[in-house]
């Protein structure tokens, strides 16, 4: 055992000079034709970077990367070894991999759909029907759909299986199998759910499934190279996995529940090149035609991309396949509708897009040789690269485009119900039977942050409401439903057909044209609860507008989402407030709407009818999660309570020269840039005292600072919601600043970190221990400020 180290690093000192090699042989070919699909040098270059990258860290040693779309090949290109060792073999474009878990998606899935159009098989039919056996221990009312859905109930997979398996004792301990879920209650991915199916295959059709899948898809496609038991040419040109007792599997599939059914099975055993896949993605968004032949009628197709698992768990999936967002640039901004995808466990993957018209297929050996390495990160990377090519989508256009993505955007869009014991402003108003604003004319400040008890949007409580006219909504930046991160027009809500008035277009005030016949303005909007998020400040230009109307400004009271028993951070210097700082308060001024309006209102002497309607239940060391209200995004970039916990920190950083997660699945707990060196960087914040734990990561993100680059940096693993106030986010500051004094640009930070004399003090290199001392002083004098407005108790 202590020599096994030094031979793997001998050996993985071995792959890094061969890959240094192969890479001056990385074979290209761009075929004719899609021209739209093309990608431009700069994307081609960032992709060598992306793969190079990881197969330098040791996470794969070779890939193939196809793009195109349903018209053919744009982009091909193989990294790397398929094998490595004293006989090392490049990686090719017709290398022929090991599809893994991909078999469920490509022959299985296909089968069954093929067999349903017959009038063969019913989707919603017991699996039993067709196999009795299965019906054994409870599962005799499980479907075909829930199977292919993976919302059986049925566990991951067999125990370790016994070195004598055979394909009948495998079948023998899958119809034995118990539930370990009500049917469609949970999705469990589930190599057994397609052994099942892969059984009704063969027993329905009285062929192998080797023989059907080789006749019904693989042939009619086109796809010479694809099928199961590789005969020796094809094994020859294969990607190597991984050692069995025979040696390094090349043609001898890699999964043992599969290997335990001979190499045929539903769940694995098909091999494949990226050509292949290729002309099946081509098939899919051809609505299932390849040329002359239909492989699929276009109504399977849209049921593979239609959810068929619970709309609130994700990840969503359709029939045998993951459902995902569109490859767009906001496509980490949308719900998880409009493209498919699959991966498989030994490296594979495939993306097909129904709005772009476009699809992605990475093909990788990441097992070799000892099963330690990943292809997660580069999948990510590849598909933020791609992702960041293509414009923005509304997800309107979706619906419009793919009318079946309806019922999931819709899904997608339900408020939650509250289970807590609190009460918001909407709530305490709708108990007084909206006697504070009988006989009123209202517009409202609102956005999808404002519903009551019951998930109903406090627009549709207040339009409704007797005794009171709705007359015109006002929406903050991001848009009505919090979706948008761009300059917003005026428009109209939908299910009103109220004019809604932006308050984040060509002017973030309330306009006197928009005023014109109200009584009253309404706001209802839950904050951040913290100084540089803009609802804030929407709330002091709505307590200025109704002033200068002379009309009340009625505040529903929500809570500080962070807790507000407690405030710190540096505070905003007096005269340098900004539309990201109405008032000089800490960067966590620990109050809530109602308290802030007050504050507001009588230091800055605006003089307006302010009327808070307040929260009945409330304490303030509550946090979101202990409110019972449950989670609504408040912007594109805060779709997590973990994200708005670390939100006030890392938006520190915003404005300098560095990405913050934007256009990536983890906004405010990534930071990087192309300089930045992510090793080095966790080091020193790791070595601090920050209450959170770092570790390097590699990302693309789709949009804002650094779009389509590959970027190195920390990503923030854990974090203590307790941990002393802004002590990491200037930590961040400091440290960047030390490690890269030339390139990080700490100019770019001042009016985030809003206090001058801390701002200067992290420039000329202070500790900690200053930096605090210095933000005490700050915050003595606002807690005398602030206790005059406190109206909840807890302090």
């Amino acid at each position: 055992m202590e020599s096994s180290k030094p031979v793997r690093r001998r050996r993985a000192s071995a792959l890094s000079r061969l890959w240094h090699r192969v890479l001056l042989c990385s074979f290209l070919l761009t075929a004719s034709g899609a021209q739209s699909g093309e990608l431009d040098a700069v994307a081609r270059a960032q992709l060598d970077l992306i793969v190079a990258a990881q197969i330098e860290a040791g996470r794969s040693p070779g890939a193939v990367v196809v793009t195109g779309d349903a018209h053919g090949i744009s982009y091909e290109k193989a990294f790397g070894l398929r094998v490595a060792g004293q006989h090392p073999e490049p990686m090719t474009v017709d290398t022929v991999f090991d599809l893994a878990s991909l078999t469920k998606a490509i022959a299985t899935t296909t089968a069954i759909l093929q067999l349903v159009e017959d009038g063969q098989l019913q989707l919603d039919a017991p699996a039993a029907r067709y196999w009795p056996a299965f019906a054994a221990n409870g599962k005799q009312h499980v479907t075909v759909r829930e199977l292919l859905a993976h919302t059986s109930g049925l566990r991951p997979g067999l125990p370790v299986l016994p070195a004598a398996a055979t394909p009948a004792s495998v079948l023998r301990d899958v119809a034995a199998e118990r539930l370990h879920a009500e049917p469609d209650t949970r999705v469990i991915y589930s190599d057994l759910n397609f052994v099942v199916l892969g059984q009704l295959v063969q027993r329905i059709t009285h062929r192998s499934l080797d023989h059907y899948c080789r006749t019904h898809v693989f042939d009619p496609l086109g796809m010479a190279d694809t099928g199961y038991l590789p005969d020796s040419e094809h094994a020859l040109r294969s990607a190597a996995t991984t050692a069995d007792r025979e040696g390094m599997r090349r043609g001898r599939v890699h999964d043992p529940l599969a290997s335990a059914m001979g190499g045929v099975s539903g769940n694995a055993g098909v091999f494949s090149t990226a050509h292949d896949l290729a002309r099946f993605a081509q098939m899919i968004l051809n609505n299932g035609r390849a040329g002359e032949v239909q492989i699929l009628k276009t109504s399977s197709v849209t049921a593979l991309a239609t959810p068929a698992s619970p709309p609130s768990i994700l990840p969503l999936r359709g029939l045998g396949w993951e459902l995902s967002a569109p490859l767009a640039s906001n496509r980490d901004r949308l719900p998880p509708v409009g493209s498919i995808g699959h991966t498989g466990y030994t490296g594979t993957g495939i993306w097909i897009d129904f709005v772009s018209q476009k699809w992605v297929i990475i093909l990788t050996n990441r097992v070799y040789p000892d099963d330690k390495g990943d292809a997660r990160p580069l999948r990510e990377q590849v598909l933020g690269l791609l992702a960041s090519r293509e414009p923005e989508i509304d997800i309107r256009d979706v619906e419009q485009r793919l009318p079946w993505t309806a019922p999931a955007i819709a899904a997608a869009s339900i408020l939650p119900v509250s289970t807590g014991p609190l009460k918001t402003g909407i709530d305490v108003l709708e108990d007084q039977q909206f006697a504070p604003l009988s006989g009123l004319r209202i517009g409202l400040v609102t956005n999808r942050s404002g519903f009551d008890a019951n998930g109903r949007r406090t627009i549709d409580v207040l339009e409704q409401a007797p005794g009171i006219t709705l007359a015109a909504l006002f929406a903050p930046e991001h848009g009505l439903d919090t979706n948008r991160d761009e300059r917003i027009g005026d428009s109209h809500d939908a299910a009103t057909g109220l004019a809604v008035h932006s308050l984040y277009g060509n002017s973030q005030r309330f306009s006197d044209a928009s005023l014109e016949g109200l009584d009253a303005l309404v706001f209802d909007i839950q904050d951040a609860g913290v100084r540089f998020f803009t609802y804030e400040t929407t709330l002091g230009y709505a307590l200025e507008a109704a002033a200068r109307r002379k009309i009340p400004l009625f505040v529903l009271d929500r809570p500080d989402p962070l807790g507000a028993e407690r405030f710190g951070g540096p505070v905003l210097d007096s005269g340098h407030e900004s539309f990201t700082g109405f008032f000089p308060l800490p960067l966590l001024p620990g109050m809530t709407v109602g308290e802030l309006a007050a504050l507001f209102n009588q230091e800055r002497l605006i003089g307006a009818d302010l009327r808070v309607i307040p929260m009945h239940g409330y304490q303030r060391s509550m946090r979101i999660a202990d409110t019972g209200l449950g989670w609504v995004p408040l912007s594109p970039n805060l779709r997590t309570a973990s994200q708005l916990d670390l939100y006030p920190d890392v938006a520190l950083l915003e404005g300098a020269n560095v990405s913050v997660g934007r256009g990536t699945p983890h906004p405010f707990e990534w930071i990087g840039a192309p300089w930045i060196d992510g090793v080095r960087l966790a080091q020193t914040l790791n070595d601090l005292d920050t209450g959170a734990r770092f570790e390097p990561v590699d990302f693309v993100p789709t949009e804002s600072a650094y779009r389509g680059e590959l970027c190195h940096g920390v990503s923030i693993v854990s974090h203590e919601p307790s941990r002393q106030t802004a002590r990491l986010g200037l930590a961040l500051l400091s440290a960047l600043l030390r490690l890269y004094p030339q390139t990080f640009d700490l100019k770019a930070t001042r009016d985030a970190v809003g206090s001058k004399a801390i701002w200067q003090a992290i420039r000329q290199g202070a500790d900690r221990e200053t930096l605090e001392a210095l933000e005490a002083e700050e915050l003595g004098r606002f807690g005398l400020l602030r206790a005059r407005y406190l109206r909840y108790p807890g302090e």
